[in-house]
C-alpha cells in the first residue's frame, strides 16, 4: 500500500452553500461532544470521543462555498503506539460544482497508510463523510457520534476496551 493522504468523494445535489454550511456544523456530522467554533477562519475547537480519541483543531482556510482546511493541532489516540499520530495533519474539504452536481472531495493530508490508525481512520472518515455528513446535506439530519453512541464497528470495539 502506499503512503498518500486519504480521500474520499460525495456528489449532492444541493449547493455550494449548502454543503459549505453542513460541513462547518462539525457537531452535525461528526460528533456532538465539540468545544469551540467550526465555521471561521482562526476558529478552533476540541473533539473528544470517550477516552479514545481527542484532537485539537484549528481553521487555517476559509474560501466561503469552496474550502475548509483544517490543521490538527495536538492528537491523543488511546489505541496507538504514538499517541498524537494526527498532529500537524490537514483535513480538508474542497467543493466544486461537477456535471450539475456538487462535489466534495475530502482529503485527511498527512493521514498515510504509515500510520497505525489508519485502517481505524479511514473506516471512520469513510463513514462520517460518505454517511453522516452526506445525510446531513440530503436531509439536514447527520449521524455524528456521542458519548456512548459509537458509530463504526472500530469505534465499538474501542469502547469496550
Amino acid at each position: 500500500m502506499s503512503a498518500t493522504d486519504f480521500t474520499t468523494t460525495i456528489q449532492v445535489d444541493q449547493s455550494p452553500e449548502e454543503v459549505f454550511n453542513a460541513v462547518t456544523n462539525v457537531r452535525g456530522w461528526w460528533s456532538e461532544e465539540i468545544e469551540g467554533n467550526t465555521a471561521k477562519l482562526n476558529d478552533e475547537f476540541n473533539y473528544h470521543y470517550e477516552d479514545i480519541h481527542r484532537c485539537k483543531v484549528k481553521l487555517i482556510e476559509v474560501i466561503e462555498n469552496q474550502k475548509i482546511v483544517w490543521l490538527v493541532e495536538e492528537n491523543y489516540f488511546k489505541f496507538t503506539q504514538d499517541k498524537t499520530e494526527w498532529t500537524g495533519t490537514k483535513p480538508t474539504f474542497e467543493i466544486a460544482e461537477k456535471d450539475g452536481k456538487t462535489e466534495l472531495r475530502f482529503t485527511h493530508f498527512g493521514l498515510t497508510s504509515e500510520y497505525e490508525c489508519f485502517e481505524i481512520c479511514q473506516g471512520a472518515w469513510t463513514n462520517y463523510i460518505q454517511n453522516s455528513l452526506k445525510k446531513l446535506i440530503t436531509t439536514e439530519k447527520g449521524e455524528p457520534n456521542a458519548t456512548g453512541k459509537p458509530q463504526t464497528e472500530n469505534e465499538k470495539k474501542l469502547s469496550q476496551n
